[in-house]
């Protein structure tokens, strides 16, 4: 048994042509590949399908209820707020999603944040295409200081897979790791309420789910309680971190640095406080942090076994509470 038709709504936000395909494509008897597909795009692109793959594509309501022979919604992401979960319950139409498939991915982009930043690579980069090294009356120069990781305490908001993953790597530098108390949550023994956590931390990684009890989480306020050389590494979601508050502190020296991989709106259409070049000590990369090629593929791999377990009559990897 396949699937009549299936739709891959985003195909482009997941490879760059180094991953493979096949397994998905024998999922189905005729196939809609879209690179990109504009709000206006998609009804008509799903009107007759019943398997639609999305990475971040909006699924509402009215494109649900306009699709009569939809049976499966694949989730390519863990994330699964672009899809109206309660109007697909309504309807009858099973959703899913694909989990840890990129925790190396994410952990080696968060420590390659972390130590480009305590070893200033950035600047000793530009002082030695400026020609200072060139000039230095010794084999070296010293005008950035660099510390290292032993010995310092790794903040940890978000304590799933991803946040686990980090602390242990965090260990392995000889890091002490502080888990935050989650936002609104009871509280535990082994956790430390944020305000609390803020002031002892050298180091803040991000990992929780942006929600409303995340959104905004690190402010001018929350900020002002770090260290003034403490760095903060948002891989989670743009939405936690208040952008012009950050670019502030960095601005005038309060905080010590920042490495951030995800931002408010992507991509930056309008631009974004954090986009000032004349920023210190600030690491924006364009929402790669999850991937890797390996992550990529994982992924892929991951939507063609629920589709699998579907096929089989199996139920893998719900987002929907039954």
């Amino acid at each position: 048994m396949l699937f009549n038709k299936g739709v891959f709504l985003d195909v482009g936000s997941v490879d760059s042509g180094d991953i493979t395909w096949s397994p998905l494509k024998a999922m189905a008897k005729e196939w809609g590949w879209h690179q990109v597909t504009k709000p206006q795009q998609t009804l008509q692109r799903i009107t007759d399908a019943d398997l639609v793959i999305s990475n971040k594509v909006v699924l509402d309501r009215s494109h649900l209820a306009a699709c009569k022979n939809l049976k499966l919604i694949c989730i390519a992401a863990t994330g699964s707020n672009n899809v109206d979960l309660e109007a697909a319950a309504e309807l009858g139409i099973a959703v899913t999603n694909v989990t840890g498939y990129a925790t190396p991915s994410v952990v080696q982009h968060v420590f390659s944040l972390i130590l480009s930043l305590i070893t200033q690579q950035q600047n000793y980069q530009r002082a030695v295409t400026r020609g200072d090294w060139q000039r230095a009356s010794h084999f070296c120069f010293l005008d950035y200081p660099i510390w290292e990781l032993s010995g310092k305490i790794l903040g940890v908001v978000g304590y799933g897979e991803l946040g686990r993953a980090v602390a242990d790597l965090g260990k392995a530098f000889g890091m002490t790791i502080v888990v935050a108390q989650r936002p609104g949550g009871t509280a535990q023994p082994d956790r430390v309420p944020l305000d609390e956590l803020l002031p002892q931390v050298d180091v803040l990684t991000l990992h929780a789910p942006l929600a409303e009890n995340t959104r905004n989480l690190i402010g001018a306020r929350e900020l002002s309680l770090m260290k003034p050389h403490a760095l903060l590494i948002n891989t989670a979601r743009g939405g936690m971190v208040d952008e012009t508050a950050l670019a502030e502190a960095l601005i005038k020296g309060e905080l010590g640095g920042a490495g951030v991989d995800v931002l408010v709106t992507e991509p930056p259409l309008n631009g974004s406080s954090l986009l000032n070049p004349e920023i210190p000590n600030l690491i924006v990369t364009p929402h790669i942090a999850w991937a890797s090629r390996e992550a990529r593929q994982r992924l892929i791999d991951g939507v063609t076994a629920n589709i699998e377990a579907f096929l089989a009559g199996e139920l893998r990897n719900s987002v929907i509470s039954r």
